[in-house]
């Protein structure tokens, strides 16, 4: 009889569904513009897909722990950028979008890991997961920007139009490939202290995001958790931009405003997070190797390595 017990007791195991986490490399670099602050790389196209080789040396640097890799292709040829309806590079991201939904359908991951790539990584990710789970999921964007512009807004640039889009706001094309949205209210910022213009810090207030400074989270991560508890979705996706990071401790991506967040203390965050709710995203994104792709460069021009 015990033996029986035994038995049923390992095949209701095996029955039971092992969780799939995959890693998805993202390196899409079309939805920024920012060579004018990569004033270090000579040459403006290096600048601009320097995205590319961040997204490589994240996923480098990160341990090796088994976890399916899975890699969106990203167009790294540089042609005449142009502004279509708002948004720069608008077909070549819709395209992308496009490939990225498609990778995540076919593999079907329970759990997924994005390393990017500019702040626009996250969008599909994030919509996937919150489709998947019907919803019940919150958004915390650790960042030092809102990420909340729009199509016609004065910069362009996707990567600053990521939130809005996971909301279901923004351009026609790409909005149409998306699987769903999250409401403002499963939105916190983290690490928030540059909204560059005061229209974004009112487009904030009426979306009703709420948000917390560096200050907020320097000694404790008891302001996420009370928000955490507030919001009813039992599972969590984190996007965790390198730009939160303070420029006097490191320079890990395109943006350098001053007095943000400790690396010791972004890492406390993520981790009280997951301790509070089910973590089934995490992204991290705006790598900008600046050194890196210098030295890459130097290394094309040396005699035995062409």
């Amino acid at each position: 009889m015990k033996t029986m017990k035994g038995k049923n007791r390992i095949n209701l195991q095996n029955m039971k569904k092992e969780t799939k986490t995959i890693r998805l490399i993202y390196p899409q670099w079309q939805g920024a513009n920012i060579v004018k602050l990569i004033t270090e790389v000579e040459n403006p196209d290096d600048a601009s897909r320097g995205y590319v080789l961040g997204a490589q040396l994240l996923n480098f640097l990160a341990p090796n722990n088994g976890q399916e890799t899975l890699t969106v292709p990203v167009s790294t040829e540089i042609t005449d950028r142009k502004v279509t309806d708002g948004v720069l590079d608008r077909d070549i991201i819709a395209r992308q979008t496009r490939a990225a939904l498609n990778i995540l359908q076919v593999s079907n991951p329970d759990k997924i890991v994005t390393l990017g790539g500019e702040c626009s990584a996250s969008v599909v990710p994030f919509t996937y997961l919150a489709q998947k789970y019907k919803n019940d999921v919150a958004l915390v964007w650790i960042d030092a920007h809102p990420d909340i512009t729009l199509p016609g807004d004065i910069y362009p640039g996707f990567h600053a139009m990521a939130v809005t889009a996971c909301m279901g706001l923004g351009d026609a094309k790409i909005l149409a490939e998306l699987p769903t949205r999250f409401t403002p209210s499963n939105i916190l910022f983290v690490g928030l202290r540059n909204w560059e213009r005061e229209e974004i810090k009112e487009r904030q207030k009426q979306y009703g995001i709420k948000h917390l400074t560096p200050i907020d989270v320097a000694q404790n991560s008891d302001a996420i958790k009370a928000w955490l508890k507030s919001c009813g979705a039992t599972k969590v996706v984190i996007h965790f931009d390198m730009d939160v990071l303070d420029p006097a401790e490191i320079i890990a991506a395109v943006g350098t405003d001053p007095d943000g967040m400790k690396m010791e203390e972004v890492i406390r965050v993520i981790k009280d997070i997951a301790a509070e709710k089910e973590l089934v995203g995490l992204t991290i994104a705006e790598p900008m190797p600046r050194t890196a792709i210098r030295i890459k460069n130097m290394l094309h021009q040396l005699p035995l390595l062409q």
